[in-house]
């Protein structure tokens, strides 16, 4: 388009938007020596950005208005997540972004202590999220035991060995790029006086119970610093395809699961162009159309 815009859920994750104006802290930038030149206006998810330039149009056969979406990716996947109000979402994938939609931030130290962020949502939601381990555990692993182990074979093997009992703390940076994840998890179950796996299916299970448990602790935690009791977990992203640990999520938090859409980010950009295209009329319409446009999964606590 031609067009320079910088967009507000994106800017929040630089840590450098005034929680409470929506607006670049200018005490900061100067604080941190950033020329304030750098930081124009913020615009929000919906803004129109022009149209395709001249040589754009020509090279594609056609032109057409360009919208900003949620440009961060877990700001456009909450954006897909349908279970509602008092819900907790959970954008799954290599990494986790657990947390829910508020109105207002909470900046308390209590807050800052556990990690939780007030990330730019669309209309100036606030995702207030912790991120956590997600599914980069169990790629390490299946990646480790070498072709041919299929997600699905290692969700399998993990399913016959459910009773092995070792946890681990998937939050501790050993995890985060170890040469070997597997001997990085032994290592800690080791040092712990716990259980080490011995076999694939005693290692996925410890990653997928730890997962589970680590899920469980962060939703104490929202509820805590929240005041709010909520009534589910849904799961958006690609992780929502892994049904054993949608189980265990659900046995592990005591509340039901909503697993689905998968490809959230994708849909929380076109919901965003299709309120501004006027087809829909609303944020709540589009989550609408998302429960009758896609098969979402509920899971139930066992």
């Amino acid at each position: 388009t031609g067009e320079k815009l910088q967009e507000y859920t994106n800017a929040t994750t630089t840590s450098l938007v005034n929680a409470r104006t929506g607006r670049w802290s200018e005490a900061l930038l100067e604080r941190v020596a950033l020329p304030g030149r750098l930081f124009g206006p913020l615009s929000m998810p919906g803004t129109p950005a022009g149209t395709l330039r001249a040589q754009v149009a020509a090279q594609t056969g056609f032109n057409c208005r360009v919208v900003l979406p949620a440009t961060h990716d877990t700001a456009s996947a909450f954006l897909a997540a349908a279970a509602g109000e008092g819900s907790i979402v959970l954008s799954s994938g290599t990494w986790s972004l657990l947390g829910t939609e508020l109105p207002e931030p909470i900046t308390t130290p209590e807050s800052l202590a556990r990690n939780f962020t007030n990330e730019g949502g669309y209309r100036y939601r606030f995702r207030y999220l912790k991120n956590i381990m997600g599914l980069w555990m169990l790629q390490s692993i299946r990646r480790e035991a070498g072709e041919g182990v299929t997600f699905n074979a290692l969700e399998q093997a993990a399913r016959e060995a459910a009773s092995f009992p070792s946890q681990v703390d998937v939050g501790h940076s050993r995890f985060l790029a170890p040469e070997n994840m597997g001997e990085a998890v032994r290592d800690a179950c080791r040092e712990t006086g716990q259980s080490v796996p011995q076999t694939l299916g005693e290692l996925a299970a410890c990653v997928y119970h730890s997962l589970a448990h680590s899920y469980a602790q962060s939703v104490q935690e929202l509820s805590a610093l929240t005041g709010r009791e909520y009534t589910a977990v849904n799961i958006v992203g690609g992780g929502s395809r892994d049904g054993y640990l949608n189980q265990l999520t659900a046995n592990a938090t005591g509340l039901p699961v909503y697993a689905g859409p998968t490809e959230g980010t994708a849909l929380g950009n076109l919901m965003v162009q299709f309120i501004a295209a006027g087809e829909y009329a609303d944020l709540q319409a589009a989550r609408d159309a998302i429960k009758q446009s896609f098969a979402i999964q509920e899971v139930l606590p066992q």
